[in-house]
């Protein structure tokens, strides 16, 4: 008996005695809590021995989880948690191993029950802060495992839940365990990602989300018990948890589960998924998304096009997150990337029949421009201009004859389309600021270019810029009641006034210019009118009041003239335009007699049934008869003169109201037009004004050709007269000159004009050069009188050219004979 007793029991080492003693003849007893003290302060006092109690702990389980004796099992596992817990010592990864192992075996089995024993077990260890890393643990096996968990398919709903739970726990429990021990397995690696990712992505996709319903906030205990929910606090945690170097890592397994399982179109989910990354990654990684969603979208350029508008529409939903963190070279280069988007699917879209690929890759095109506003609209004013300034650049320039015209064509509306939603988020304050000289100029080109479409695209960015007080909406149509509009007019500052006597004139010159196109419509000439009464608004002052009703006349003159091709409607429209601008204009710069000069012609043109010529604006217009004219007047304007604006009523309304007058009292000269303006498809139809302008330039540039005015006089009493005349008079004087010589140019016949400005012979160039080498030569070559001494010898030893019967040479051929050389 005592040789037994001292080989069974006496023999045993100690640590598998207290191990032992835990363990109740009953399973359903439970632990033995005293037993399990007595172990516990054991394995605090020796913890040398705690590799060996665990691994007496992995065998007594894995016996008893053959025997299918589960209570003992679960025994065994309360007792590994417990020392996990209060054991804290070096050695304890020694300890680790033997419970890694164990739930291992439980994973393992097809129990639901032990599943969930074990995940709960690793989470508990996964909270554990190791003081001793580990350099050889390895998480293969449980990443595998609990991702397989998280795809179970159970009959039974409950049964599937908690399994589901269970593996989402665990996966979350490797992430933080791994994430911040970086001697551990790199739990970021691709191999590990894409089991992750779509394991949590998949319990995510809930039904509400492919339904298109709004996702709620959990309720509260929610997240513990459903599966979606608490596969969003994971993904969470792990996009929060990772760097800049592994954002990426967690980016790609999300792109590619939404492709292979077709979440891109209806997008409800996949908005949902990227909103939930922007809001949980650190903020100076967020511009990385949407890079990576730029990449997937280059990957997919020749998917459907609901696929891409689809992606487009994401990162239109997401990208404003991104803007108030990126900075610098960030910016340019995501706004570069999808203007380079915009323009290959123009690309597209012009090979195809229709011009623009259909209604899909529109809604595409119409994705990208959505994003690239909502990105502008959080970035600070500044960067919105530069953003501006860059689309700009990228707007290519269409010459008036080549190829890809309608590639262009459409690249340039799409651009355009971009700067204006930009626009809209734009706050102008400085006009100097808004409109710098490399974007005004694009944009004065554009407004003059053959397609009217484009023309309204850039009228539609003019009124988004200039606008500062919301005005625009209440100019949309011309009117002569302005006084009800309830316009917000403020006093020109100091920067725009310089701003307008720089830019104004020639901004006037192309908008102008752009009304007198043929192939406007009422809305184009709407608009020109909403930009018109916009700068009035904002940049009328004393100093370019004329130049403002030198337009007005300017546009009068356009729809008198018969030479610029325009409808009839078309005329009657710039009639109308041109009075509201002049109704409009003492109500921003207050003169009461402009205001009462503008009420007459307005009521002028009531009385005499000429309503065609007042607002609003028609397609077709019925015309009442007028009233008979003469002849005479009728030939200079089928309008009366009563109810056409004077000029000389204008310069009285400036001189009545004390300001200068002098600009408007000769007729309006055009700017010098710019190379651009050529270009862009403008062809003025035979202006007199430009053919006069044009004559007078080459008659003064043109050597012994002087140019002559009527009452040109080099004398005294000319010259006492000039010094003693106003300038009030000479300009009068100019003024009838001028009209003198267009009436010349309007009523001669083409030969008399040739006739007339033809140089003779006798006046030629080369006829007076030569008159005048002559006169030289001759100089020249008349001899002195000789001194006596020489006399004799110079007689013997030359003879005078004429003397010889010879015809003389001139000096000049003399000394540059290679300038005379025939």
């Amino acid at each position: 008996m005592c040789m037994s007793c001292f080989t069974c029991a006496c023999m045993r080492p100690r640590y598998k005695r207290l191990v032992d003693n835990i363990f109740p003849p009953n399973p359903q007893d439970g632990l033995v809590k005293n037993n399990m003290e007595q172990l516990t302060f054991y394995s605090l006092s020796s913890p040398e021995k705690l590799d060996r109690i665990g691994e007496y702990l992995y065998q007594r389980a894995c016996r008893d989880l053959s025997r299918k004796r589960n209570g003992f099992v679960l025994i065994a596992m309360e007792a590994m948690d417990q020392l996990l817990v209060a054991c804290h010592a070096q050695t304890l990864n020694l300890f680790v191993e033997s419970f890694l192992k164990i739930v291992q075996k439980l994973l393992e089995s097809t129990e639901p029950d032990l599943q969930v024993l074990a995940t709960q077990s690793f989470v508990r260890f996964a909270n554990i802060e190791e003081d001793t890393p580990s350099y050889h643990r390895r998480y293969d096996f449980f990443v595998s495992k609990f991702s397989s968990m998280c795809h179970n398919n159970h009959g039974d709903d409950a049964t599937k839940d908690m399994i589901r739970l269970a593996g989402i726990r665990g996966l979350q429990g490797v992430i933080r365990k791994t994430v911040s021990d970086d001697l551990v397995e790199n739990i970021w690696e691709p191999v590990h990602m894409d089991k992750i990712v779509p394991s949590l992505l998949y319990n995510m996709q809930d039904s509400r989300y492919l339904k298109g319903m709004e996702p709620h906030s959990p309720e509260p205990g929610e997240e513990k018990n459903s599966p979606p929910q608490l596969a969003e606090t994971c993904i969470r945690e792990l996009v929060g948890r990772a760097s800049f170097g592994h954002v990426r890592s967690v980016l790609k397994p999300v792109l590619r589960h939404l492709d292979l399982h077709n979440l891109w179109a209806p997008n409800q989910f996949a908005i949902h998924t990227f909103r939930i990354i922007m809001f949980s990654i650190q903020s100076q990684y967020s511009y990385a998304v949407v890079e990576s969603l730029m990449l997937h979208l280059d990957e997919n350029s020749k998917a459907e096009p609901k696929i891409r508008t689809s992606i487009a529409d994401v990162l239109s939903k997401i990208i404003a997150i991104a803007a108030e963190e990126s900075v610098g070279p960030s910016v340019l280069e995501i706004i570069n990337s999808l203007l380079t988007q915009l323009r290959t699917s123009v690309g597209r879209g012009a090979g195809e029949p229709g011009g623009g690929g259909g209604g899909e890759e529109q809604a595409y095109q119409e994705a990208l421009i959505n994003a690239l506003g909502e990105f502008a609209a959080h970035l600070p004013d500044y960067q919105k201009i530069e953003i501006m300034m860059f689309i700009m650049s990228k707007v290519p320039y269409i010459k008036q004859h080549g190829g890809r015209a309608m590639d262009d064509c459409l690249l340039q509306h799409m651009l355009l389309k971009s700067l204006l939603t930009v626009g809209r988020r734009y706050n102008s304050v400085s006009m100097n600021t808004t409109f710098p000289a490399s974007f005004l100029e694009p944009l004065m080109r554009m407004s003059v270019a053959r397609d009217a479409d484009l023309r309204l695209l850039v009228q539609r960015i003019l009124h988004t810029l200039l606008d500062r007080h919301d005005n625009r909406h209440k100019l949309t149509k011309p009117t002569v009641c302005v006084s009800d509009l309830e316009l917000v007019v403020e006093k020109c500052s100091r920067p725009d006034a310089i701003f307008a006597r720089k830019n104004v004139p020639e901004l006037f010159h192309c908008l102008v210019e752009g009304l007198r196109l043929e192939n406007n419509s009422v809305e184009n000439v709407e608009a020109v009118y909403t930009t018109l009464a916009l700068i009035a608004i904002e940049l009328a002052c004393d100093d370019v009041l004329p130049d403002f009703l030198n337009m007005i006349l300017d546009i009068q003159s356009s729809a008198l003239d018969k030479t610029t091709g325009l409808a009839a409607a078309q005329r009657y429209s710039l009639h109308a335009v041109a009075i509201s601008l002049l109704v409009l204009l003492p109500h921003v710069v207050i003169i009461s007699p402009l205001s009462e000069y503008a009420e007459k012609v307005v009521t002028a043109r009531q009385e005499q049934d000429l309503t065609h010529l007042l607002p609003e604006l028609l397609v077709h217009y019925e015309v009442k008869q007028p009233p008979p004219m003469s002849d005479a007047a009728a030939a200079r304007s089928p309008v009366p003169q009563a109810a056409l604006i004077d000029r000389q009523a204008l310069a009285d309304c400036l001189k009545d109201a004390g300001l200068d007058s002098g600009h408007i009292t000769s007729a309006s000269v055009a700017p010098h037009r710019h190379s651009w303006v050529e270009s862009a498809g403008v062809t003025l139809k035979g202006s007199v004004t430009d053919l006069t302008n044009m004559e007078l330039d080459s008659a003064s540039s043109t050597p012994g050709i002087q140019r002559k005015y009527p009452e040109e006089e080099l004398t005294f009493e000319a010259m006492k007269r000039v010094l003693a005349e106003s300038s009030e008079v000479k300009r009068e004087a100019e003024a009838l000159r001028q009209k003198q010589l267009n009436e010349a140019f309007r009523a001669t016949t083409f030969s008399e004009l040739i006739t007339n400005n033809t140089t003779s012979e006798e006046e030629s160039l080369q006829a007076k050069l030569n008159d005048l080498f002559s006169r030289m030569a001759s100089g020249l070559s008349t001899p002195m009188t000789p001194s006596p001494a020489s006399s004799h010898s110079s007689t013997h030893t030359h003879q005078h050219p004429h003397q010889q019967g010879a015809t003389p040479v001139p000096v000049y051929e003399l000394l540059f004979p290679e300038l005379f050389a025939y």
